[in-house]
């Protein structure tokens, strides 16, 4: 869908958007709607229950003397904030897709102090609704897709908000980037496609290289091998590097997971749900949208983004519960559960992103723990940190972008739960406590960096449509750490 802004109304658009406050308060621009078609819009908001209240929708057909196919009244409360305003975007976008409006002008002459933030929001909300992942569908009715081509927000601030719109869609490009490697099949996304896809990067100026399980085995990456040992699949490591800011400075490094499709491995999943292990690279896929979005607006920033890409399957060679792998740090792991196995790839890549680029902080997303759902549900990401001004940071960050985070535990007694008898530590705790003795075992491989692990499990996919993400991969984490990078490391 195309986004535009103008400052005037374009009397042929197929349908016309309009606000209304709470308590059934038209705009000046419903008014004149009102006006043009003889008291309609008073009269149908009076005859429902359509109050004005945030995200409220009537839409209004058949309206003589406006000039427009259909009207649609959303509501906006008493006031609205960026994510509000988004949310707003994301709500006229999926209300008209349906429609059969091909283009639709959105009159935004309510809603806050600064009209043109707020019209970038809905923008931005707007686009990100609008999308899908359609590419393997043969078969689909004309009326099932959606109608909505064009949306033009009309506002006086239009030169201000293109310009800043402007910006804001390299970063939903990165979402949509994030989104589609998320809904990708795992027999089309594997560790060796998966690194040619990051390979588009270069045309922003990323650079990229992708090392291989030789270079791998040279750098003593047993963990991260061990796990992708039992596939057919070559495991990868990708290396972006966006080198936007001063020479001297020590770049912010992004850590992801990629496991392409996890089986659990000889310690398998049921077989209920497993498709849905397709997304348990979310965090690859994240650090890939962030680099794309960092890179598309030209970020005055060093990011470096490193992805472990590895399959996780049963096989005569598959890792075996009780095996016991050295990490490129050196330190020795006891592998008591090979479901456990996104610790033992970010264990290395953590490891070799400290050795080799000796990052200002560093930051590791992952499709973890199920305890981190059981924990926070899907409302918000669980984040450890070993530095309390990025956990700030952080926070702040996602309360921002609404990629929201909710700061959990470290600690000693948790550290005691992944004692090996036999290793220096053992890749899982006990039940209690899951996602946290996931990190504790993280943290063993954090040298003296500034350190922030985010446990996306519960954000990476989402099971039913919302505001602002369709159902399906949600691109989680990549406004959260595009916001980061620009408050704090530009």
């Amino acid at each position: 869908m195309k986004i535009a802004f103008s400052d005037s109304l374009d009397p042929k658009a197929a349908a016309l958007v309009v606000v209304v406050e709470e308590g059934r308060k038209l705009s000046p621009a419903a008014q004149a709607l009102d006006a043009a078609t003889g008291g309609a819009v008073a009269r149908a908001v009076k005859a429902g229950r359509f109050t004005g209240k945030k995200n409220q929708t009537l839409l209004l057909h058949g309206l003589g003397g406006a000039g427009h196919d259909l009207a649609l009244l959303v509501g906006i409360g008493k006031g609205l904030s960026v994510q509000d305003a988004e949310a707003l975007g994301g709500t006229i976008q999926s209300t008209l897709a349906g429609s059969g409006a091909k283009d639709a002008a959105f009159q935004f002459d309510r809603g806050g102090k600064d009209l043109g933030a707020l019209a970038v929001a809905a923008a931005e909300g707007a686009l990100l609704r609008s999308y899908r992942f359609d590419k393997y569908r043969t078969k689909e009715a004309e009326d099932q897709k959606p109608s909505l081509k064009k949306l033009v927000i009309v506002t006086e601030h239009a030169v201000e908000a293109k310009k800043a719109f402007a910006v804001r869609e390299k970063v939903v490009d990165g979402v949509i980037f994030t989104r589609d490697l998320v809904s990708e099949p795992p027999n089309v996304l594997y560790p060796e496609s998966f690194a040619e896809r990051l390979k588009e990067l270069e045309e922003l100026g990323v650079e990229v290289e992708i090392l291989g399980e030789k270079q791998m085995k040279k750098l003593g990456m047993g963990a991260l091998l061990g796990v992708g040992q039992g596939s057919t699949r070559e495991s990868q490591i990708v290396v972006m590097q966006w080198k936007g800011g001063a020479k001297d400075k020590a770049p912010v490094a992004l850590i992801g997971k990629g496991v392409t499709f996890d089986t659990g491995g000889i310690s398998i999943k049921p077989a209920a749900g497993m498709e849905d292990m397709k997304w348990d690279m979310g965090g690859a896929g994240a650090v890939a949208g962030a680099m794309k979005a960092i890179a598309g607006r030209k970020a005055k920033a060093n990011v470096v983004g490193l992805v472990g890409l590895v399959e996780n399957m049963p096989d005569g060679n598959a890792q075996r519960p009780g095996d016991v792998v050295t990490t490129m740090s050196g330190q020795t792991v006891e592998v008591i559960n090979t479901d456990a196995e996104g610790r033992l790839v970010l264990a290395d890549v953590m490891w070799y992103a400290q050795d080799r680029f000796k990052p200002t902080a560093m930051l590791d997303l992952a499709t973890l723990t199920g305890a981190i759902i059981i924990a926070l549900g899907h409302e918000y990401a669980g984040f450890f940190s070993n530095d309390d001004a990025l956990a700030a940071n952080l926070s702040k960050a996602g309360e921002a972008s609404g990629d929201k985070v909710w700061r959990m535990p470290l600690g000693e007694a948790y550290d005691k739960q992944i004692k090996s008898d036999i290793a220096d530590m053992k890749n899982v705790g006990s039940r209690a406590g899951g996602s946290i003795t996931a990190a504790q075992f993280l943290q063993r491989f954090v040298d003296k960096t500034a350190w922030a692990h985010i446990d996306i499990a519960g954000m990476a996919w989402a099971s039913a449509d919302s505001a602002i993400t369709p159902k399906g991969g949600t691109g989680f984490g990549v406004r959260l750490l595009d916001r980061l990078i620009a408050d704090h490391y530009e």
